[in-house]
This record gives C-alpha cells, structure tokens and sequence, in this order.
C-alpha cells in the first residue's frame, strides 16, 4: 500500500488511541478484519509479537502522530503496522471510536500481562529450599514463557506451596487466574501435565 493511499484522521491520546493515518478506501465504509496469528506447538494460539508492540506503544503515545511516524515507534512499514492494527480490531483489543481507535477492556488485560514489575516483585523459581532455578519473571508474559522450560520439579514446587497463585493475586490482581491456578492443585497435576494446563490457564485469559 502506498503512502498516496493513507488518509489522515485522527490523533493519540492517553485513554483513547486515535490512529492518524488510514487507507483511503476504507475511510467511509465498514472495515473487515482478519485475524493473524502464530499457531504453536500442542495447537496453542498466541497473539503475534507485532500485535503486542503495536497494543504497547498506543498505550504509550500521548501526542499527535501520523502514521509513518507511528510505524517508525513500532519498528514496522505503514502497510505492516496498518494490518497489525486491523488483527488487533478483529482480536477485540481495540476498537473503531468514531475516526480512530481505542483499546479496549481486553487490550488493558493484555497491556498488564506485558507490563514489567518493579524489580522486587519478580518472580523467582525453585525447585525446592535453596535450590534457584536462575529463571525469574518481571512479568506475566515473562512468566508463561519461563513456565515452557523451567524444569517440572519446579512447578510442582511452587504449585503446592501456593505461591503462584500468591503471587498473581499480589502483583497482578487477577482473581480469575489467581483462582484457576488454585484449582490445579485440587486436581493433584503434577510435571508435564501441570506445565500445559497452567500454559492453557494463562493462554485463555491473557490471549498469549
């Protein structure tokens, strides 16, 4: 798509994201959008890393931008960051709010997963008293991906000991998880098992 097909709109502010920049040929009529995504081992389905950053730095942006200008912030062409936005839209994380674009309830959701925490709340993983894995988590996001390859010793540990669902419950607020991870030692998972069901917990509410 060329720039002579981009048509200015809107601008950023910091509750509602307005995208400055759109194609031509949509600007009055209704958008459809499709979804792209990155399947992954064991079927999961993840939001694409674009779609994160692009979600990122909208949430950031509190000063009128274009859109080439917006794309440059994101790290991608307009025609790149324009699709990004449309995934996003049709993944609800945004929405249409009058010429621009808002994020939504979902898109906050997301937006804490990704957001670091302040270094003392990290979580730190064991496989038992005194014995560091050297993983540890300065986000929720960072915690899914930890969870993939930290060894099985590890979650059962800190399953059982409560502290994951501690720990989600004291950083992230999240009741919902903070329930559902709760219940996994109800069910007495353990290893490999305990890994893909904690993965699905955190995939289903936080879209990764």
């Amino acid at each position: 798509m060329s720039h002579s097909q981009l048509k200015a709109m809107r601008v950023f502010s910091k509750n509602f994201c307005w995208l400055c920049i759109v194609p031509v040929e949509y600007a009055s009529t209704h958008l459809r959008f499709h979804l792209i995504i990155e399947r992954r081992s064991r079927g999961e389905l993840c939001l694409m890393e674009e779609q994160l950053k692009v979600l990122k730095v909208m949430s950031e942006v509190t000063r009128r931008v274009d859109m080439n200008t917006f794309a440059q912030m994101v790290g991608l062409n307009t025609s790149q960051t324009v699709q990004r936005m449309q995934d996003l839209v049709n993944s609800g994380f945004i929405k249409k709010v009058g010429g621009g674009y808002g994020i939504t309830e979902k898109g906050q959701i997301i937006l804490k997963a990704i957001k670091p925490l302040p270094k003392e709340n990290a979580f730190h993983f064991y496989t038992g008293f005194g014995q560091p894995t050297g993983f540890s988590a300065e986000s929720l996001k960072d915690f899914y991906e930890i969870v993939k390859r930290v060894a099985p010793e590890s979650l059962d540990f800190h399953l059982y000991r409560a502290d994951f669902e501690n720990w989600i419950k004291a950083t992230l607020k999240d009741s919902i998880l903070t329930e559902e991870l709760a219940n996994l030692k109800v069910e007495a998972l353990k290893g490999e098992e305990l890994r893909q069901r904690i993965l699905k917990a955190i995939a289903a509410r936080y879209g990764f």
